[in-house]
């Protein structure tokens, strides 16, 4: 069996952190190594605790959580960090993503979907609330012209696709029957084309520009 996923809590509300340590604590799979009532105590916290996936929300007294996420993914980039929030305005969306949130969830999300959601971020897959899909689609309802030389070719669509389905290289390569060098150079040249810096941008990307596969259909392993 694999090593649990090392979780900690970010919220100021005591209830909030009492009810998800509540439901975290009946998972195999999740190991909730801390807890932080606001942004710069989550800062300090990350760095001593290595957790694996953060669960922050974005409303909090002090250092808010578009800062805490900011500086907890630049001295830890391993880390994930998983919005969970009741709000969704497009700026706030926005904002989380361009910190490098992985993931944008609301606090109604089912306990299954939070669940489901710390395991995509585990394993680098973009997880968001269908309220924040909206806001960031809203948009792009008109999307700009694209760069010059960024169009995609057939092949490189078909991996931007795949990286939005939650794909491995190692998983592409088998679909594609391609070898994963070949993979990799073809997930380097989406990267590049697109103006992004990692894979959960162009899954995001993906999203926004209705290329992600079955919309609503689970992230494949």
């Amino acid at each position: 069996m694999s090593a649990p996923i090392r979780v900690m809590i970010v919220d100021d509300h005591e209830l909030v952190r009492e009810g998800l340590r509540s439901v975290l604590v009946q998972e195999d799979e999740v190991e909730l190594v801390g807890e932080a009532r606001d942004g710069a105590e989550a800062v300090a916290a990350a760095a001593r605790l290595s957790p694996d996936v953060v669960l922050m929300d974005l409303q909090m007294p002090g250092l808010d959580g578009i800062e805490a996420l900011t500086r907890i993914r630049a001295q830890r980039p391993q880390t994930q960090v998983v919005v969970l929030t009741n709000f969704a305005s497009d700026q706030k969306v926005r904002d989380a993503v361009a910190a490098g949130a992985i993931g944008y969830l609301l606090k109604d999300v089912l306990k299954s979907e939070l669940v489901q959601a710390i395991r995509n971020a585990h394993e680098g897959r973009p997880s968001l609330h269908p309220e924040a899909q909206r806001h960031l689609m809203r948009r792009v309802t008109t999307p700009p012209a694209a760069p010059e030389g960024s169009e995609l070719t057939p092949r490189e669509r078909s991996v931007l696709e795949l990286i939005a389905g939650g794909h491995s290289n190692k998983s592409i390569a088998s679909v594609l029957n391609l070898s994963e060098g070949t993979v990799k150079g073809y997930v380097s040249a989406v990267l590049s084309k697109l103006g992004v810096d990692d894979r959960t941008q162009a899954a995001l990307y993906a999203v926004k520009h209705g290329l992600a596969p079955g919309s609503g259909e689970p992230p494949r392993s």
